[in-house]
């Protein structure tokens, strides 16, 4: 995949790090979307598998099994169907906050994921992996999962990382 077929959401520096902001049109009702978001049943087919306790302080566990990545947290924010947030992070790891936006918009959903991630940690790599799975959730939601587009991520990423060095 070429990078120029990317196009990346918008990065900020923050004053401890950094914050990435993706943005896509569902073409599915907010409530579709927002299923996809919040039940194990739908996550797990373009995430991993897991659960959210869904409500403000709610337990959040979501493991990526092969890649040893275990997310462990609490639920920061909870609006259904418009908004869900949560870290990033597990134990006593930094905070990287991850905010899930939703708004019905023209017969369709907008999205809006932001991730914060603090310095020193690579808000490219973050992205371009965030970016793989919307594809796998858009794809999930047409009733065709798939498996993690590698070629995407690496296309992201590139593409990210020539934000970053603008």
């Amino acid at each position: 995949m070429n990078d120029d077929a990317i196009q990346p959401g918008r990065i900020r520096r923050l004053a401890e790090g950094f914050e990435g902001c993706l943005e896509r049109w569902m073409g599915h009702k907010q409530e579709t979307v927002w299923r996809m978001l919040t039940e194990p049943s739908q996550f797990v087919q373009w995430l991993a598998p897991g659960s959210i306790e869904l409500r403000k302080a709610g337990r959040v566990h979501i493991d990526f099994g092969d890649s040893g990545v275990v997310i462990d947290s609490t639920v920061l924010a909870f609006d259904p169907p418009r908004l869900l947030a949560y870290s990033w992070s597990s134990g006593d790891g930094a905070d990287r906050p991850l905010r899930w936006e939703l708004d019905a918009l023209g017969g369709g959903t907008a999205l809006t994921l932001t991730v914060q991630l603090p310095e020193g940690e690579d808000i490219a790599k973050a992205c371009a992996g965030f970016e793989a799975h919307l594809d796998m959730l858009a794809a999930a939601l047409e009733g065709v999962p798939i498996r993690f587009p590698f070629d995407r991520y690496i296309a992201a990423r590139h593409a990210y990382q020539k934000v970053m060095a603008e």
